[in-house]
């Protein structure tokens, strides 16, 4: 009986997945693909709202509420709760 015929047809060959993994491998590094970011239209517009802000530097947001204060304070709509003011008043005056 031989163990060891080279011949064999199916036989078990332990360097052959080496080979193979080094080809595949020269073919993978070609073809690998690269990440990417994609950035929805909505997060650029907060971007450039962000630059426009860090420019002037004030928020949109809180610039639009102190128009609207200055708006409500030069037609005199503009309400103070005496309540509200007392309670940031007391801690001061202690």
């Amino acid at each position: 009986m031989k163990i060891n015929e080279p011949s064999r047809i199916g036989g078990v060959n332990p360097y052959r997945k080496q080979q193979d993994g080094k080809t595949a491998g020269v073919n993978r590094e070609k073809t690998k693909r690269k990440d990417q970011l994609e950035i929805s239209p909505e997060a650029k517009e907060l971007q450039e709202l962000q630059a426009a802000a860090s420019k002037n530097g004030v928020d949109p947001a809180r610039q639009a509420k102190v128009e609207e204060l200055k708006h409500q304070v030069s037609t005199g709509t503009y309400h103070v709760d005496s309540g509200k003011l007392a309670e940031k008043l007391l801690p001061y005056l202690k």
